[in-house]
């Protein structure tokens, strides 16, 4: 883990300037969640739009959104493909993502486009280097 002031930052995961993380699994697939900046920045989250199983995205198109007692805040999609999986304990319990926002994932996507797509996302070094500079 890499701390950044209040901020941990994990280590292996793909990181978004929106703050978004995505952790590519072995079958190929990834998960996708949103970093600690985005939690404390966002607050107590109190509800959590989930994308529907089988929504093609695109890299960058809004994933889902989330409500917190400041704002609602959209989630964009790092990688491009299908939403296969949703994490649904974060319907009766979006604070999972303020307690541990790498542990509580948001969506699984089966992405199209992988290979070329991580090219363009931040490793946890670069995304560390990136939140010193906000």
């Amino acid at each position: 883990m890499i701390e950044v002031g209040e901020y941990k930052v994990k280590e292996g995961l793909y990181y978004t300037k929106d703050h978004e993380w995505a952790q590519v699994l072995e079958d190929g697939t990834v998960l996708v969640g949103i970093s600690d900046y985005a939690q404390k920045e966002l607050g107590d989250l109190a509800y959590v739009e989930l994308p529907e199983v089988g929504k093609e995205v695109s890299k960058g198109d809004v994933l889902c959104e989330l409500e917190s007692v400041k704002a609602v805040s959209e989630v964009y999609a790092p990688v491009s493909g299908e939403v296969i999986e949703v994490n649904e304990a974060l319907e009766d319990s979006p604070e999972l993502l303020n307690e541990d926002p790498y542990e509580n994932w948001i969506a699984k996507i089966k992405p199209s486009n992988l290979e070329e797509e991580l090219k363009e996302l931040m490793d946890a070094e670069t995304y560390a280097k990136y939140l010193e500079s906000l």
